[in-house]
């Protein structure tokens, strides 16, 4: 089962090589899987049939007991060979339906072939689980599916439509699912139907939501809209997806639930209600339309209505009936929608007023059309006449809500045998004062898969019974009855041929005053489903349009001010109305007096900011309140935090002022005096709220802190740097995952800096002299004498040639030479002393970034140039392939991350050990490392040509940056 199911994926991925090399004809090699699987299933047929099962399991998540389940039960044999038999047809049909040169044939090709694959996977599920993920992902390929033609709004609205409805109701069938397998202890449908919860209340919302996801997946009524405009799809999807599989996956739901769960006393009204409104309501709909199409889309929609009474009716008869049902429809819809892409390629049109003359040109094709046709008016021997006996006899023999079920069956019954004349006099037959029809000539090969399943139909009419013990092996899970019916093609003269007589000559008086039917359901008519869809729609946006307008201001205060005011009015409520505080023991204020004082200069650097309005100082107050909480940690013993908050305060500052370089100096937004007196007790409000839930969290810990262990842990490896031990060995995958997260945010934000490219190259000193940020001085920009300034005899700095005189500072040149290397040399020792010792790879790196910002502040992006000549993508990105190699590593004693060391002993050096922890770190130190410098460059030197750009710009023309930058 798994490898037929895989294979079907795996072919469509192939799907686009195939199609280039093959063109259409790579259908045919994508029948391939389907044909496979019908095979499989045909041979299973016997011992499906003696109520025996195929299973196959895997554990997939076992702390919930979600397991990907498959079992091979009689039922799950016919929507095996139904799904996989018509989709093999399906797409040997389209080996003649598409042209070579089809605009995304390739993507549809797949599109088609995995939709197979996952129809197969949803009808073999015996878990909700993954019952659920395949659901869905027939949604999403029937999505691409409908959507094939994007270029056409109305595809594109279409699938749009198709998604909307059957996705919202697969949502609402998950969280039936859930509460479904809550209740019964597992998610194995087979279990849960052999022995189901008691119904309870919270069983029975269950049971309603699953509902809403099989009644939505199969267009019932009020999620009927969605079907007929998913005819803008191509012909073979609409006989493959609208009558043979997708739709009738929520019938097929309906069915394996029914015996588990039809005694619920909110089953029987929904599925019988809804069935019989949507029976009656989508062939009374097909009677008024003339696209060959939508007739059929809107009967299939009746048919589904009809299946769905048969299915959710709850005992033995009327579930044989619906299997065979099923069955039947599958042998006699698809024919016609595959007839009708005939008729479409041959004639060029689907309009049945336009079309004349057809059958006698193309007498095959009406045969094959008048077969199929047959069979959906139930008329004998056609297995659709067996199928209609059936579901007459099982009703009758039912109870009062049964009986009105069939009255609405005999109503439908008859709109469906007059829909069907419609059909067949529409698309074959000669029109008074209506020109033949032009016609192309078709081939064998297209008219063959319609032909065989038109001949299907009637074979297996006189031979229903051949049929018999497979799906009354699906039948006879429901209780037995006194008298079990069995199919056959005749079983005498009784009420339920009567029935159908009534039917056949109720259809027969409405079609022969189709014309006054038409102007009845014209004057009649509701406003349709899409229309009121589509006026939701509108409303929708027009709504979001309003919301957007009056929340979207443009103002980042406006934006903070509303987050601040939705935190604190919820976390107000949850403290008044829990009032978690309540034995709480009394906080302490400070466990020494330096951090009370800290801390109060810290808020006094917070409320500083509000007081000013240039941008430097507020960065500055900023960042003050950064060191604040850096000599916090300091003062409670944790000097790795403060390290790291240190330098992340550090680098964050140069990073605002490289920035600030491109801002106007003061804030522009003025902000008047009542706006100021209602932000600011805003955000002491929103600080005080944080802070009392922080201490009403950390004193309502009732279980032992984890801290005690990890202490421990690390020292029985012979370590004393506990938060290192913690972030490269106890919770080295954490790590590693932030450590991704980072490199993927600072490629992120440089991109949309650079915007075009990833990188402008490296900068080199041999640019000429007087064209950057660092050299242009006023002086030359003007055209005036220099004065006295001179550049300085010797340069401290590998690019001091390309500064300006006035732009140079000795001191600050001699500074950074000094303390380069020695810098770099700290953030080594800091990553490797991390074991016993504050450090390791990201404060090591962060250290080794402020060496490289103090090389540029000094000599400008040349000098960045000169100190870090390589990409910083080939930092992070090496950093990165460090850290999941040495993940990657234990997998070889079988543990991702698994820790290991290596002793050994250097000649100079002495003994030495290396662990798999300090490589780790090793590339988390190369990724920080490179973010940083990949954000000084982006900030930095590239906000440095802007700058040059712009004074060039400004430039006289004379001068003699203007004359070289021209």
């Amino acid at each position: 089962m798994t490898a037929l199911i895989v294979c079907h994926f795996v072919l469509a991925a192939c799907a686009g090589p195939l199609v280039r090399r093959l063109g259409r004809r790579a259908f045919l090699v994508l029948a391939l899987p389907p044909a496979a699987a019908t095979v499989w299933a045909a041979f299973r047929w016997d011992g499906a049939a003696d109520g025996r099962s195929v299973t196959w399991a895997w554990q997939w998540i076992p702390a919930y007991d979600v397991t990907v389940a498959l079992r091979l039960d009689a039922l799950a044999e016919l929507m095996v060979l139904l799904a996989a038999g018509i989709g093999t047809l399906v797409l040997l049909y389209c080996a003649s339906y598409f042209a070579d040169d089809a605009p995304g044939l390739a993507g549809f090709a797949g599109n088609l072939l995995a939709f197979a694959g996952a129809m197969l996977a949803l009808v073999l599920a015996d878990d909700l689980i993954t019952l659920y993920v395949f659901w869905e992902l027939t949604t999403v390929f029937s999505f691409l599916l409908i959507g094939y033609g994007s270029e056409h709004k109305h595809n594109r609205r279409s699938a749009l439509q198709a998604l909307t409805v059957t996705t919202f109701g697969g949502l609402a069938m998950l969280v039936g699912f859930l509460i479904i397998g809550q209740a019964a202890g597992t998610y194995r449908i087979s279990t849960i139907v052999a022995d189901p919860p008691e119904p309870t209340l919270a069983v029975s919302v269950a049971v309603v939501l699953v509902l809403c996801g099989a009644l939505s997946k199969s267009a019932i009524w009020p999620f009927s809209l969605w079907l007929p405009n998913a005819m803008a799809a191509p012909t073979p999807v609409s006989a493959y997806l609208h009558a043979a599989a997708m739709v009738k996956a929520g019938i097929y739901l309906v069915a394996r639930l029914a015996p588990g769960f039809a005694d619920v006393p909110v089953w029987q009204p929904v599925v019988l209600v809804l069935g019989s409104a949507t029976m009656l309501l989508g062939g009374w709909r097909a009677l008024r339309l003339h696209d060959l199409k939508l007739v059929l889309a809107y009967g299939t929609v009746s048919q589904l209505g009809f299946l769905t009474v048969l299915a959710g009716a709850g005992y033995r008869d009327a579930a044989l009936a619906a299997a065979v049902m099923i069955l039947g429809h599958a042998l006699f819809k698809a024919p016609l929608f595959l007839v009708t892409g005939i008729v479409d390629h041959a004639t060029g049109t689907r309009d049945l007023r336009r079309l004349s003359g057809v059958g006698r040109a193309l007498p095959q094709v009406c045969a094959v059309a008048v077969l199929a046709a047959a069979s959906m008016a139930a008329l004998p021997p056609m297995l659709g006449f067996a199928a209609k006996e059936a579901a007459f006899e099982a009703l009758l023999n039912g109870d009062t809500a049964d009986r009105w079920a069939l009255a609405a069956t005999v109503v439908g019954s008859a709109l469906t045998t007059a829909y069907t004349v419609r059909f067949v006099w529409g698309a074959f037959a000669r029109k008074p004062g209506v020109a033949d029809t032009p016609v192309h000539r078709v081939g064998a090969a297209f008219l063959a898969p319609p032909a065989f399943l038109a001949l299907c139909g009637l074979v297996l009419g006189p031979g229903v019974g051949w049929t018999d013990r497979l799906l009354a092996a699906y039948a006879d899970t429901f209780p037995p009855t006194a008298h079990p019916y069995h199919l056959a093609l005749w079983h005498g003269f009784g009420t339920a041929l009567l029935l159908s007589a009534l039917a056949w000559a109720g259809g027969a008086v409405l079609f022969a005053r189709r014309s006054t039917v038409t102007r009845i359901s014209r004057r009649i008519a509701w406003p349709t489903a899409d229309s009121v869809f589509g006026h939701l729609l509108l409303g929708l946006e027009r709504l979001a349009l309003q919301v957007t307008g009056f929340v979207q201001r443009g103002s980042l205060s406006v934006y903070l001010a509303t987050t601040l005011a939705v935190v604190l009015a919820g976390q107000l409520a949850v403290l008044a109305t829990d009032r978690p505080w309540r034995g709480a023991p009394a906080p302490r204020l400070w466990d020494v007096p330096l951090q009370g004082a800290v801390a109060v200069l810290t808020c006094g650097a917070a409320l500083f900011c509000l007081t000013v309005s240039r941008r430097m100082k507020a960065v500055v107050l900023a960042g003050l309140t950064g060191y604040g909480a850096a000599l916090l940690f300091v003062v409670q013993g944790a000097p790795d935090l403060a390290l790291t908050q240190f330098c992340v305060e550090t680098v964050s500052m140069v990073v605002f002022v490289l920035v600030l370089r491109r801002l106007p100096v003061r804030f522009e937004e003025s902000v008047s005096t009542w706006r100021r007196a209602v932000r600011i007790p805003l955000a002491l409000a929103a600080a005080a709220t944080v802070g009392v839930v922080l201490w009403v969290a950390a004193a309502a810990r009732t279980a032992e802190p984890a801290g005690a262990a990890m202490v421990e842990e690390a020292a029985d490896h012979g370590l004393k740097d506990v938060v290192a031990t913690i972030l490269v060995d106890l919770r080295a995958w954490d790590t590693m995952g932030e450590s991704a997260v980072l490199a993927a945010a600072a490629v992120g934000v440089t991109s949309l800096i650079y915007r075009h490219r990833r990188s402008e190259g490296p900068a080199s000193p041999r640019e000429p002299q007087g064209r950057t940020a660092w050299s242009l001085s006023a002086s030359r920009l003007t055209g005036l004498p220099q004065g006295d300034e001179a550049a300085p005899e010797r340069s401290w700095l590998a690019a001091g040639a390309t500064l300006a005189p006035e732009h140079r500072s000795v001191v600050l040149e001699v500074v950074a030479r000094l303390l380069f290397h020695p810098i770099l040399i700290l953030s080594v020792y800091l990553l490797f002393c991390a074991e016993n010792m504050p450090g390791g790879g990201f404060v090591a790196g962060l250290v080794a970034g402020v060496a490289l910002i103090t090389r540029y502040l000094a000599g400008g992006r040349f000098e960045l140039a000169e100190a870090a000549p390589l990409q910083p993508g080939l930092f992070t990105g090496l950093g990165l392939v460090i850290s999941t190699g040495v993940a990657l590593l234990g997998l070889a004693k079988g543990t991702v991350l698994l820790a290991w060391t290596y002793h050994g002993r250097l000649p100079v050096f002495g003994d030495y050990h290396l662990g798999s922890t300090v490589l780790f770190d090793f590339g988390v130190y190369l990724l920080v490392l490179g973010v940083v410098l990949d954000i000084v460059r982006a900030l930095g030197a590239k906000i440095d040509r802007q700058i040059e750009r712009a004074a060039l710009a400004l430039a006289p023309a004379d001068s003699p940056a203007g004359g070289t930058g021209r």
